[in-house]
């Protein structure tokens, strides 16, 4: 009998267009994996609804994300790929899980910490982030979560609890494991080195997003931040802004950052920052193509996204009745 592939569960916000650090951190190791694990890729409105937002905006932007994850090559005939809300099921989890987990470990949550900075009027629903990505994660029997050591935090939160319910219930939840990737996790803004390139930075120039024109990324790359002298090295304590670049191009291009090193040496910044922009443009092209494809025919992205929420409730629904069973609620089944 063949062996269980290891299921992976995966998600991403709908709180904006994907930008390069995104797609090479992330979604291009979500699409290399697929023939790997068994996968489901989830875009969590329910957790992008813990700020202030518009409703119609989150519609058009998780329908957005949903055709740049289709574009970007996530494949439904080989993954799951649907919408949070659309499975009630984590939501239901997200309070069991909130009566197990503790006060104290939701407060030392970093993201809590920055995003209330002591303020009585922030949403509670920033408190509670993380039972709902331990619910989304549980609920599908997963066996490894992708994240960067930023998200690592959650990730032992939600060992924590699901330990805690099987001691207290029984069996019943996998405890599932972080997969943190050695290179890519991090790339950097092309302004700010020391901050991580994000969609909530209020500069457009920090960040290439994927719906870049050729035109808006060459000027984005002219204009990243280099460090003092020529040199093209990878020196992350004194040279991160060209390190950074370079492992972008590394990342790009497949190719080991000493052979780009060697490739350079001598040539100064601007040969390298031009040969980049060409490479993501020529990265970024077919995407570019697939995506507009898409985003003329927007029913064909919702009919994908609806099947797949179909099959993730097919999964979901059961586990939440063993959870159910194991937790005591709902009345007994009369013989």
């Amino acid at each position: 009998m063949a062996e269980r592939r290891k299921r992976v569960f995966s998600g991403i916000q709908p709180t904006g267009g994907i930008h390069l650090g995104n797609y090479l951190g992330a979604v291009r190791n979500w699409v290399s994996q697929q023939d790997l694990y068994d996968n489901i890729f989830c875009i969590v409105d329910l957790h992008a609804m813990t700020l202030p937002y518009d409703a119609k905006g989150l519609r058009a932007r998780t329908l957005e994300l949903g055709s740049i994850l289709l574009a970007a090559g996530i494949d439904p005939q080989r993954s799951i790929l649907f919408v949070q809300s659309d499975v009630r099921e984590h939501s239901e989890l997200t309070w069991v899980l909130a009566t197990l987990a503790t006060f104290g470990e939701l407060s030392r949550m970093t993201q809590f910490k920055e995003k209330s900075k002591g303020s009585e009027r922030v949403g509670a629903g920033i408190f509670f982030y993380p039972t709902l990505m331990a619910a989304d994660i549980l609920l599908y029997d997963t066996d490894l979560v992708p994240v960067g050591d930023d998200q690592k935090q959650h990730i032992e939160l939600t060992r924590d609890v699901a330990i805690r319910f099987n001691s207290t219930f029984g069996d019943t939840l996998v405890v599932p494991e972080p997969d943190i990737k050695p290179v890519g996790a991090r790339i950097m803004s092309l302004e700010d080195p020391s901050k991580k390139m994000s969609k909530s930075d209020p500069s457009p120039a920090s960040r290439i997003e994927l719906h870049d024109s050729p035109d808006e990324i060459r000027r984005k790359i002219r204009r990243a931040v280099t460090d003092s002298g020529s040199e093209v090295r990878y020196d992350e304590a004194n040279k991160p802004a060209v390190s950074n670049l370079l492992t972008i191009y590394s990342l790009l291009a497949d190719l080991p950052v000493s052979e780009i090193e060697q490739r350079y040496e001598g040539k100064g910044y601007g040969a390298f920052k031009g040969d980049l922009a060409d490479l993501i443009v020529e990265q970024l092209a077919p995407l570019q193509a697939r995506l507009a494809e898409l985003t003329a025919d927007p029913a064909q992205v919702m009919r994908i996204m609806t099947e797949g929420a179909g099959r993730a409730r097919a999964i979901a629904a059961p586990k939440m009745e063993r959870v159910r069973a194991a937790i005591g609620v709902g009345l007994p089944e009369i013989d």
